[in-house]
């Protein structure tokens, strides 16, 4: 189940709405709310910026207005503890919104800096609508709606869709460098690389899905590395196939893109969607991208 509150509008951090789930006052008397088939009771703390998982078996301590706090607590694990990194994962959606290009970004519920990551974007020349955030569990979901301020429409090229990922990435980088070791840029930008490195041959997968008579699902799973978006939107347009949309994951070390394609107004045959998958397995296998502006 998700709860989701409004974050900003037009670059402004106006709060509109606050979920009920779990929402305390920290001097007034706590009573969990405990999640639906979880084994855990989440509490927040509103202006302290402490979000706390509790197991059901723990007692907690806590402050009331009566003054302090009676119930010991034996044992405490928090979801930002030192030993603990979430994986990071940015998501760029062409498909959703028919007038926007969203963005969305987590990392467990460590998420900062939101202000700049804007700022950021609005540097590319872009204007960012409208944001929500939402909350599954642990995990801090911000969603950014994004449109070109030349032509108030949605991101569509692949240049500019590799900018704002990389864009992005980097300012995770920045505020958050414990995710170096996590992300693929961490060993070009950030304080760590990564202490294992994906082999490019195995953990590239592509493959072709029926999606209709009038397009195709392209399905891509490859170790991530800069000017790879760009890559594949080459690789796809000297093949003479056109891109309808887009789903650009990166998690972690890893990119996860879906497109939908088509030739010539049509869904791929069968022998076009493997001369398709075969140039893509064989550039991507390739250990270095030619692109170096990124």
């Amino acid at each position: 189940m998700a709860y989701t509150n409004t974050l900003f509008s037009s670059y402004s951090l106006n709060p509109v709405h606050r979920s009920s789930l779990s929402t305390f006052d920290w001097t007034a008397q706590i009573t969990p709310r405990v999640l639906s088939n979880s084994s855990w009771i989440r509490c927040n703390f509103p202006g302290r910026g402490i979000a706390i998982n509790l197991s059901r078996n723990m007692s907690i301590w806590c402050a009331s207005s009566d003054g302090a706090s009676t119930l010991d607590s034996t044992s405490l694990k928090s979801e930002l503890d030192d030993d603990y990194v979430p994986m990071p994962i940015v998501l760029i959606d062409q498909d959703s919104d028919s007038d926007a290009t969203i963005v969305q970004l987590s990392f467990g519920d460590r998420l900062g800096a939101l202000i700049d990551t804007i700022k950021s974007l609005k540097g590319l020349g872009l204007d960012v609508s409208k944001g929500t955030v939402v909350t599954e569990g642990s995990v801090k979901q911000t969603k950014f709606f994004i449109m070109r301020l030349d032509t108030g429409r949605k991101v569509e090229d692949p240049d500019m869709l590799e900018r704002i990922r990389l864009t992005i990435i980097n300012n995770l980088l920045k505020y958050h460098p414990e995710s170096s070791e996590q992300l693929a840029m961490g060993e070009a930008f950030g304080i760590k690389a990564p202490e294992k490195k994906l082999d490019v041959d195995i953990a590239t997968h592509v493959h072709v899905k029926e999606d209709g008579p009038k397009r195709s699902l392209l399905c891509i799973k490859t170790a991530d590395r800069p000017g790879l978006l760009v890559e594949i939107i080459k690789i796809i347009a000297d093949v003479n196939i056109d891109v309808e949309s887009a789903e650009i994951e990166t998690e972690g070390l890893v990119a996860k893109d879906k497109f939908h394609v088509s030739y010539r107004g049509a869904a791929l045959s069968s022998s076009l969607s493997q001369v398709l998958v075969n140039c893509l397995r064989y550039y991507l296998r390739r250990p270095e991208t030619d692109i170096d502006s990124y």
